[in-house]
């Protein structure tokens, strides 16, 4: 039978949960990092399906994986803390309010007459949009790496010490989730684009940081963005185009 491996007695319930973990060989996988991945990976096929769901089931996951990451500052975890991922857990949250009420607003206006239709229709961004979201990746970028940096600065970690590269990789994912995400709350088909720029740069940080599950979630959430590219694709060009909620009016009128 596994044994769970706890903290120490010493430690609070909270902490004791965060730190909970299954001994895999020489690895300790985290209970509360690997449901809260599997959580994730239900919020994004309920994304690539189109329905609202995927919004509040992704936000459970966003919580989880925020107190994961996060997890050794409040002395429940022996591993590296990682505040952009952390960090991007609590824009998660706040764009899927967003998003959830968008994608409510849509299926209200476009398909309430039909029970097993999904929430949105799907479109490619424009010029001026894919321009905007690309500039704002590459400058968010330079800037998040910069308040990284000044933060772990102001209280670094006597046990660890960064490579050059990975406040910039925290930086990277943590900018281009917040791109993913928006696009995907707005309907654009290059959100899953987005999504594999942030998996290349995720899935070594991940096994570098000692975050395996974080790491493998990330070669599946690979696989499955491949795939749910395509679908989102094939609806865009066989679907008739939505009418967006601030148009209603216009419309209607």
């Amino acid at each position: 039978m596994v044994n769970l491996i706890t903290a120490a007695e010493s430690k609070n319930v909270f902490q004791q949960v965060i730190d909970a973990a299954i001994p895999i060989g020489q690895y300790q996988l985290h209970w509360l990092e690997l449901i809260g991945v599997l959580i994730g990976i239900a919020s994004a096929w309920l994304g690539m399906r189109r329905l609202v769901w995927a919004w509040p089931v992704g936000i459970v996951a966003n919580v989880m994986l925020f107190f994961v990451y996060i997890g050794a500052t409040f002395g429940a975890d022996q591993r590296v803390p990682l505040f952009g991922q952390a960090s991007r857990q609590v824009f998660f949250i706040v764009t899927s309010i967003y998003g959830w009420w968008r994608w409510s607003q849509v299926r209200r206006l476009n398909h309430a007459g039909d029970a097993s239709a999904p929430a949105i229709t799907p479109r490619w961004a424009t010029a001026r949009e894919r321009t905007a979201v690309i500039a704002f990746w590459l400058l968010g970028t330079v800037l998040v790496h910069q308040a990284f940096t000044w933060l772990w600065s102001l209280s670094p970690n006597p046990f660890w010490t960064p490579q050059w590269w990975f406040f910039w990789c925290d930086a990277w994912i943590f900018v281009g989730s917040i791109v993913a995400t928006y696009a995907m709350a707005r309907g654009w088909n290059e959100f899953w684009l987005a999504w594999i720029g942030v998996d290349l740069v995720g899935v070594p940080l991940g096994f570098a940081t000692g975050y395996v599950p974080t790491a493998v979630m990330y070669i599946f959430y690979g696989l499955f963005v491949i795939y749910g590219f395509t679908q989102w694709v094939k609806a865009s060009r066989s679907e008739k185009p939505d009418v967006e909620p601030n148009l209603a009016g216009a419309v209607a009128g």
